[in-house]
């Protein structure tokens, strides 16, 4: 499909996103009601670290359902509410230092609650897209300066990236055991770490820097030369919608997918802290914290050969270019615009360079 079609094609479509007070879940939530889809939401009620969901009003625009994705009757009764021809899984507890410290609930979530939504969609029998929405961090990680493709070998380190590749092989079963023959076309999306306005999670670089700048301090970084594949949080969305979108008519390109930007826009934390500086300007200053904490992987890439193969795709961020929407749309907050309006003008923008 084109890009325009994929975007029309989802107007009064019913779709369930798990995970929808999330940062990602409420974007994408948002971006569906902005092409007419009915949006059904399900998750935790948002915490102190998952304002944007109120801040966007998104009650007002879609069906919520506020309940664990653990919790399978209640889930299963959303799920046969709201009949869906579209699932987006982005529920999770997505925080690789809180997988230390809480590795149990972790693992609950992520690998039970990926079992829980394809088992719900099994004993529905209703015909559904399926996107489970994993990450970059489900692979062997070899700690060397190679692009990890999706053939290779999936083994997360920490409890967080462990279970999202349990997760990824909970799908891979679901797929071969039941939907081997329809009913359910199944993808998976591994994308890289996204930044982006509206982000107040713990332990992220980006929502420390807005911190650091609010209260006039200095960014402190853990892991200055950890590389990453940062990409802005709308890039990843709309690839979701492109791969359901696509899978929904075609179940042959139903697959594992890495999503994240070109291998030289792969950056240390260091640099982005810099183009942060850079972007929000007034002198912002940054120090290197002497306490790593746990272990996160040090370097860290995608080849997203296989999505641009498949779909003629390409980014449409650079590294820069998406540290500074990140900032403009934080300014733009600060200036007295409305959290709605700025996340749509931004989806606007983002659409118009497709």
């Amino acid at each position: 499909m084109k890009k325009k079609e994929i975007l029309d094609f989802y107007k009064n479509r019913k779709v369930l996103v798990t995970g929808s007070t999330g940062f990602k879940g409420a974007w994408l939530c948002l971006m569906l009601y902005m092409a007419g889809a009915e949006v059904y939401g399900y998750s935790l009620k948002p915490d102190d670290t998952q304002l944007l969901f109120g801040k966007i009003g998104l009650e007002d625009k879609i069906h919520q359902f506020y309940a664990d994705i653990r919790d399978f009757d209640k889930l299963s009764a959303a799920l046969n509410e709201c009949k869906p021809e579209f699932v987006f899984h982005l529920a999770a507890q997505p925080l690789v230092v809180e997988s230390y410290i809480h590795p149990r609930y972790t693992f609950d979530t992520n690998i039970m609650g990926t079992v829980n939504i394809l088992e719900c969609i099994r004993r529905s029998e209703l015909e559904v897209s399926f996107l489970n929405v994993t990450t970059d961090k489900v692979y062997d990680n070899e700690e060397k300066d190679k692009q990890y493709k999706e053939n290779d070998r999936l083994d997360g380190y920490d409890p967080y990236s462990n279970s999202k590749s349990c997760s990824e092989l909970v799908t891979h079963s679901y797929k071969r055991s039941f939907f081997y023959d329809g009913g359910c076309f199944l993808s998976t999306a591994r994308a890289g770490n996204v930044i982006g306005g509206g982000d107040y999670a713990k332990n992220r670089i980006i929502p420390d820097c807005v911190k650091a700048a609010l209260g006039d301090k200095n960014i402190v970084i853990r892991n200055p030369y950890s590389v990453r594949p940062y990409q802005h949080v709308i890039e990843p969305l709309y690839t979701y919608l492109m791969i359901a979108a696509n899978q929904y008519k075609n179940a042959d390109i139903s697959g594992n997918y890495n999503i994240g930007p070109d291998a030289d826009d792969c950056q240390t934390t260091l640099k982005l802290v810099e183009i942060f500086c850079q972007a929000w300007g007034g002198g912002m200053k940054y120090t290197v914290s002497e306490s790593t904490g746990p272990h996160e992987a040090g370097f860290l890439k995608l080849d997203c050969s296989h999505l641009k193969n498949v779909f003629g795709w390409k980014p449409v961020y650079s590294i820069k270019e998406a540290v500074y929407k990140t900032v403009e749309w934080n300014k733009r907050i600060l200036g007295g615009e409305s959290a709605s309006e700025v996340c749509m003008s931004q989806i606007d923008d983002f659409y118009k360079i497709l």
